[in-house]
């Protein structure tokens, strides 16, 4: 029984705490019947890719350029290393500007009234002073790192908007952006960075005025991934990933009609939390099968302000967005400041939470909730590890369960009700570990092989 690897997180205070079995199993036990949790190896689910967030404009800033060398190896090490940190294996990068960022920029910005479509003028050298680095010390950190990229806008002259804010692609210019996507992942091919995956446009049904967007309707994204930019990969020799619609769950609808009208040009469908539930991730896979699931995008933030309330919402929806098929589960920013910030010029108000937060003022660094309910995933399951059934006895003790490459089992619990539970975990009909589990609390177990 020592032999098991435990986590547990009961509070602020108290988060992502290794725990020995017999610290675990000597609490006294809740009265009342109790839960039990049966994995079943035989029936297998989704391959991880990984567990992650985003080094975006805002984040490398503050970890390359505001803490200091001996901080910044810190933090990468308790990101980035399997073994002294927890271990995150994907980011999903902005191509060019988003919301947090200090600047509005793409790759090829050009003069008003200027255009550049044979893109004579493209140029990934803002990534160069934070980004790159990062990525690189991330990789060498942790080698499992896969990299996904997704756009805010196009550049400015390709819009209807002449603006990188809001404005939908004009059509004259779909080679052109797809020509961008083949540049970007060949100028970082060329920095040693293979891209992994790409999609289209982030949050295509969302056009605000005060940070780069885009509107992209789901026909249109179709006809640009079919006609123009899977061509572009194949005539270049590229094999990034397309993942079409990187939005929230509500509208299920956006990516059946790209799956359905470009069919083979497309590797799966990416996904966002900021509104449906993550049962559509199942709609559609139902539909298409043959298409990969993933979760790219969703930021912790002030609009769920209380410490329990805002940490069990990220274990309840990270469980239930690996349960419903997706190989990959992103946060949103890797770093944000004491002001949830820097937002580009004329965001206004900004809400969103980090994976850890650095005080411009003081330096301080300080991990966050995200950071070790991040933990409690990616610590234990490894990338190429393969979900098996787990099933609990009450529902409210929430679970999910993976076998790694090495053959150990990864399992995540989470009690979603307001009282203890005494949980029973079986494997095979025979159990492995029984304990008490708080309300609300949440516990990572590895088993080894053969235990």
């Amino acid at each position: 029984m020592s032999e098991l690897l435990i986590y547990q997180s009961k509070g602020e205070g108290e988060l992502f705490i290794q725990q020995s079995a017999q610290q675990l199993t000597n609490r006294p036990k809740p009265e009342g019947d109790k839960v039990t949790v049966t994995l079943d190896e035989k029936e297998t689910f989704q391959e991880i890719d990984g567990f992650g967030a985003s080094f975006t404009d805002s984040a490398a800033y503050l970890i390359h350029q505001v803490l200091d060398m001996e901080q910044q190896a810190e933090v990468m090490t308790r990101l980035f290393d399997p073994s002294e940190g927890i271990g995150i294996s994907v980011l999903r990068n902005p191509m060019g500007a988003s919301d947090y960022a200090r600047s509005i920029y793409s790759y090829n910005d050009r003069p008003d009234g200027e255009i550049d479509p044979e893109l004579k003028h493209f140029s990934i050298a803002h990534d160069e002073e934070d980004i790159i680095p990062l990525l690189h010390k991330a990789r060498k950190l942790n080698p499992e790192v896969k990299l996904f990229a997704s756009p805010w806008s196009a550049p400015a002259w390709m819009k209807t908007s002449g603006s990188m804010k809001t404005g939908e692609l004009k059509k004259e210019y779909y080679p052109a952006f797809a020509e961008y996507f083949a540049r970007y992942i060949q100028a970082y091919r060329e920095k040693g960075l293979d891209i992994y995956a790409v999609t289209p446009q982030n949050e295509p049904l969302y056009e605000p005025s005060h940070y780069p967007s885009m509107k992209m309707l789901a026909e249109a994204q179709a006809e640009f991934v079919r006609d123009y930019l899977k061509p572009a990969f194949v005539s270049h020799g590229l094999h990034t990933k397309i993942l079409c619609y990187d939005h929230n769950w509500d509208r299920p609808d956006y990516p059946t009609t790209v799956l359905e009208q470009a069919m083979e040009q497309v590797d799966g469908v990416a996904w966002h939390w900021y509104g449906g539930k993550p049962s559509a991730q199942s709609e559609v896979f139902e539909k298409f099968p043959n298409k990969e699931v993933h979760f790219t995008e969703g930021s912790g933030g002030e609009w769920i302000p209380p410490f329990e309330q805002a940490f069990s919402n990220v274990m309840r929806t990270g469980i239930e967005i690996l349960r419903n098929h997706s190989k990959s589960f992103i946060l949103w920013n890797m770093a944000l400041d004491e002001q949830n910030g820097p937002t580009v010029p004329g965001f206004g108000n900004s809400t969103c939470r980090g994976i850890v937060q650095v005080n411009q003022q003081t330096r301080e660094l300080v991990y966050t909730l995200d950071y070790y309910a991040l933990a409690h995933f990616s610590k234990i399951i490894r990338p190429g590890a393969l979900r098996i059934a787990s099933e609990s006895s009450e529902e409210a003790i929430r679970s999910v369960a993976f076998v790694n490459k090495d053959a150990s089992r990864a399992v995540v619990l989470f009690n979603d009700s307001e009282q203890e539970a005494a949980v029973s975990l079986k494997l095979q009909g025979a159990e492995i570990i029984a304990f008490p589990m708080p309300a609300k609390s949440a516990l990572s177990i590895r088993i080894p092989a053969g235990h």
